[in-house]
C-alpha cells in the first residue's frame, strides 16, 4: 500500500494551497499553451495574424461546446416487485461513486496512467513537453503525454460522437486534436475537483471485452463490484486501459498478465506497495471469472413481455421525437424502467403454456397468453410457449403471438366465439334480460344486417351453421344460448340488437384487429372472424371484471433517469365502457360457462367467468376468462397457418386430443395459470345482477325429471328393441364447431 508521503501526493490539495497551485499551473499553462499553439499551428497562425498571446487567451477560455453529460449508460428493466428483467445498452457501463471503488484500484490506475495527477493541473508539463518535442521532431505522434484529465476528455468526445466522422475526429492522431484536448482539459480542471475527474475517468474508460467503466469491468471479469477488487485484479484492469484490445485478458491472457506485472512493478517503484506484495501478486494467475451481461430480451425470464416494453419505448413519442432518439434514450440513457409485470403471474403463465404446448412439440403448434389486471390495465403476465429468437430454429420465434403488430409483429388470430361476449353485453345494454328467448334455426342465412355506415352487409347465399349437433331448431335464452355457444342463436341476437351496436360495444372495450385497423363489420362478427391479439382480448374481458371500466393495457409504471428524476410516462387510460348493471349481467352469464357450459369443469374454486372460442376448421382455439382481480386470454394454433394445419386428430408429444376446442387446451392453460397466479389471495366476488334482469325468469333450462330405475329397459322391451353397441359419435363438419 502507498506510504504516508505517497498518500499525501494522492490526496487533492485543500484550501489556499490548492488555489495557489491551480493559479500557478494555469498561469504556466497559459504561457506554455501560447508557445505550443504557436509552434504547432505556426503556418495557420501567421496567415491569420494570430500571435502566441491571443492563442494563449483562446486556450484558457471555457469552451461552450464542451458537455460532460450524455456518457452512455445501460438501462435496466425491472418487474413490478423490483426484480431484474433485462438490460439494454450500446456500451455496458454502470456509473459508480469514487468511494465505491477499492482504494487499491484507484492507486493502480494512477500508478500506470498518471502518478502525478494530484500534483499537476490540466497539463503535466514534463510529460507533455517531452512527448511534443519527440512528436514534432519526427513529424508524427510517436509518444503520448496525456494525463488522466486529457484521457477523460478524449473518451468523453468519443462517447458523445454522433456519427463516424465525429468518432474519427475524436481519435485522430494529430497535434490539432492534442491541442483541443488540452483546451478542454483546462475547462474540466476548472469545473471539477481532482476526485470528481478521477471518478468520471474511471467510469468512462474502456476496459476491453465490452466492459465500459471500472464497475462494469469488475463485474464482467471478476464477478464482483469495484469496491471489492484486490491488488492483482486492480493491476490487471489498470493495465488494460492503455490498449484494451491488445491487453484483453479473455483474448490475450498472456499479454494481459505481462501488463499486469508492469503495473505492479510501477506501484512498487512508487512505494505504493511493498516488494513482497508485488512479488506475491506476480506469482498469481489471472483468476478470471468472466460474467456476461445480457443485452436485450433474449435471455430475459419474460422475453416477450420485455420485447413488448422495448417496442413501447421505441414507438411512443413520449420517449423521444424520432425512433433514433428513442433508441438512444433506451440504450444509453441509463434508465430504470419499472414495469407492471408480476413475477408470480408470469411464472404461472409460462409454466402452463409450456406444459400444455411444449416449445418444441411434435405437432409444431404454439400457444400464447396475456394477463391484465381489471381496473388498471396493468399487464401482469405475457407468455409464448417458444423462446425469443430466429424462427428458423425450432422452438423459437421473433413474433410475439400475445401482442399486436405494433408490439410484436403478429397480425392477430381469429378469435372465434369469444366475440359472443360482446353481443351478449350489447344485448344487456339495450335492455334484454336473462329470460329473453330467440329461435336458433339449424342454418342461418345472414341477410338484413347493416354496418355502422348504414350499408347492407352479408352474403345471401351463405348459410351459417349451429355450433353442435342437435342445437338448432329450438329457442334459447341469453343464458342458455351463451352456455351452449349456439352460433345461430347469436346471429339472431346480433340482428335483434344490431350489428353496429355489437361492433361499437367491442370497440368501446378496446378491440381492434391485430394489424391496428378497425374491426371489420359483417354478419359473422359475433362468431369472431376478426383477427385479434390475446392482449386486447384479455383487456376487454378485464373490463367485465371491473364492472364496465375499460383500461388500455399498460406495461410501464415508472421510468427514472440515472440522476433519479422521473420521466413523464403515459398514464393508464381508463373509461367507462358499459353500465355497471350490464357488466354484472355479463359476469353472471359467463360464470355459468365454467359450470354448465362449454367449459364446464374448468372453474377455479372462486368466482370466475369466461368464454370458449373455436375457429372454423379447428384452425385455432381460444379461452378468455377472468375474476374481479385478473383477466386472461389464451390462444392455441399453428404459426404456419391454421387452415393449412388444422387441429383435428391432433397428437402432440404422445398426447392425442382428436379435434381441439376452446375447452380442450386453452381452458386448461387458463385454469392452471389463474390457479397459481391467484393462490394465497382472497377471492373477490362478482356483484349480484340487478333485479330487473330476472324480469322473465333466470333464463336457465328446467332440469329434466329423473328417470326411475328400469324405465329404459321397460321402454326397450315395449318397443321390441334389442341392446346393441352405440354408434360412434359422428365427426362434425368444420362449420359445426362448438364455441
Amino acid at each position: 500500500m502507498p506510504s504516508g508521503a505517497a498518500l499525501h501526493r494522492l490526496r487533492p490539495r485543500r484550501g489556499v494551497e490548492r488555489k495557489l497551485t491551480a493559479l500557478r499551473d494555469l498561469g504556466g499553462l497559459g504561457l506554455l499553451a501560447g508557445v505550443l499553439v504557436a509552434m504547432l499551428l505556426a503556418p495557420t497562425a501567421c496567415t491569420a495574424g494570430v500571435g502566441a498571446r491571443d492563442a494563449a487567451r483562446w486556450f484558457e477560455d471555457d469552451p461552450d461546446e464542451l458537455s460532460t453529460d450524455g456518457v452512455p449508460q445501460r438501462s435496466t428493466v425491472l418487474a413490478a416487485d423490483g426484480s431484474h428483467l433485462a438490460t439494454f445498452y450500446f456500451e455496458n457501463r454502470v456509473d459508480v461513486a469514487l468511494a465505491k471503488v477499492a482504494p487499491i484500484a484507484r492507486h493502480a490506475v494512477l500508478a500506470i496512467e498518471d502518478d502525478r495527477f494530484y500534483d499537476h493541473g490540466a497539463l503535466d508539463s514534463k510529460g507533455t513537453l517531452r512527448a511534443l518535442v519527440s512528436n514534432m521532431g519526427s513529424g508524427e505522434v510517436q509518444q503520448g503525454g496525456s494525463g488522466i484529465t486529457q484521457q477523460y476528455v478524449k473518451n468523453l468526445l468519443i462517447s458523445q460522437a454522433e456519427n463516424a466522422r465525429e468518432r474519427r475526429e475524436a481519435q485522430e492522431v494529430t497535434p490539432a486534436r492534442k491541442i483541443r484536448e488540452l483546451k478542454y482539459a483546462v475547462a474540466i480542471e476548472k469545473r471539477f475537483s481532482k476526485d470528481q475527474i478521477l471518478e468520471r475517468y474511471l467510469n468512462i474508460a474502456y476496459f476491453g471485452d465490452g466492459a465500459y467503466g471500472i464497475e462494469a469491468a469488475a463485474r464482467h471479469f471478476f464477478g464482483k463490484p469495484a469496491a471489492k477488487l484486490n491488488l492483482g485484479e486492480s493491476a490487471l484492469l489498470a493495465g488494460v486501459i492503455r490498449y484494451p484490445y491488445a491487453y484483453d485478458p479473455v483474448r490475450h491472457p498472456g499479454a494481459a498478465r505481462e501488463r499486469r506485472d508492469i503495473v505492479l512493478t510501477r506501484m512498487e517503484t512508487l512505494g505504493w506497495i511493498t516488494p513482497r506484495q508485488a512479488a506475491d501478486t506476480r506469482a498469481q494467475p489471472l483468476r478470471l471469472r468472466v460474467t456476461k451481461t445480457p443485452n436485450g430480451c433474449v435471455t430475459s425470464r419474460a422475453p416477450f413481455f420485455c420485447d413488448y416494453v422495448q417496442r413501447e419505448i421505441l414507438t411512443d413519442p413520449a420517449f423521444g421525437k424520432s425512433p433514433k432518439e428513442r433508441e438512444k434514450l433506451l440504450k444509453q440513457g441509463g434508465l430504470t424502467i419499472r414495469t407492471t409485470l408480476d413475477p408470480k403471474t408470469q411464472k404461472a403463465a409460462q409454466r402452463a403454456v409450456n406444459r400444455h404446448v411444449p416449445p418444441r412439440n411434435s405437432a409444431r403448434k404454439a400457444a400464447a397468453q396475456a394477463l391484465v389486471e381489471p381496473g388498471t390495465g396493468a399487464i401482469r403476465g405475457m407468455a409464448v410457449d417458444r423462446a425469443l429468437g430466429p424462427d428458423r430454429e425450432r422452438g423459437k420465434t421473433w413474433i410475439n403471438f400475445a401482442a399486436d403488430a405494433s408490439h410484436g409483429s403478429s397480425i392477430g388470430m381469429q378469435a372465434g366465439s369469444t366475440f359472443k361476449a360482446f353481443t351478449l353485453a350489447a344485448a344487456l345494454e339495450k335492455g334484454r334480460v336473462f329470460g329473453d328467448k330467440l329461435m336458433a334455426p339449424r342454418g342461418y342465412e345472414a341477410v338484413g344486417f347493416r354496418d355502422c355506415s348504414g350499408r347492407r352487409v352479408g352474403d345471401p347465399g351463405t348459410v351459417l351453421r349451429n355450433s353442435a349437433d342437435g342445437e338448432g331448431g329450438k329457442s334459447f335464452s341469453l343464458v342458455t344460448g351463451t352456455h351452449h355457444s349456439v352460433n345461430t342463436y347469436f346471429l339472431a341476437l346480433q340482428k335483434d340488437v344490431g350489428l353496429c351496436e355489437t361492433v361499437q360495444m367491442a370497440e368501446r372495450l378496446g378491440m381492434r384487429q391485430g394489424n391496428g385497423r378497425k374491426l371489420q363489420q359483417y354478419p359473422s362478427f359475433t362468431l369472431g372472424f376478426n383477427p385479434v391479439s390475446p392482449l386486447r382480448l384479455a383487456a376487454a374481458y378485464a373490463a367485465f371484471g371491473a364492472r364496465g371500466v375499460y383500461c388500455e393495457p399498460v406495461a410501464i409504471a415508472k421510468v427514472t433517469r440515472r440522476n433519479g428524476k422521473a420521466l413523464p410516462v403515459p398514464k393508464p387510460r381508463c373509461r367507462r365502457a358499459m353500465l355497471k348493471s350490464t357488466a354484472d349481467g355479463v359476469n353472471h352469464v359467463l360464470s355459468g360457462v365454467l359450470t354448465k357450459g362449454t367449459a364446464a369443469g374448468m372453474g377455479l374454486g372462486r368466482p370466475a367467468a369466461g368464454k370458449t372460442g373455436t375457429v372454423d376448421n379447428f384452425s385455432a382455439a381460444w379461452f378468455a376468462g377472468y375474476t374481479p382481480d385478473l383477466a386472461s386470454a389464451v390462444w392455441v394454433g399453428d404459426p404456419r397457418g391454421g387452415y393449412r394445419h388444422p387441429m383435428t386428430s391432433l397428437c402432440m408429444d404422445g398426447r392425442c386430443y382428436g379435434a381441439v376446442y376452446g375447452a380442450t387446451i386453452p381452458a386448461p392453460i387458463w385454469r392452471d395459470t389463474m390457479t397459481r397466479a391467484l393462490s394465497g389471495r382472497a377471492a373477490t366476488p362478482f356483484h349480484r345482477p340487478a333485479g330487473n334482469l330476472y324480469a322473465k325468469g333466470t333464463g336457465e333450462e328446467r332440469p329434466k325429471p329423473k328417470k326411475k330405475p328400469g324405465d329404459d329397459r321397460k321402454k326397450k322391451k315395449e318397443e321390441g328393441d334389442k341392446p346393441r353397441e352405440r354408434d360412434p359419435k359422428p365427426r362434425r363438419s368444420p362449420q359445426e364447431r362448438p364455441g
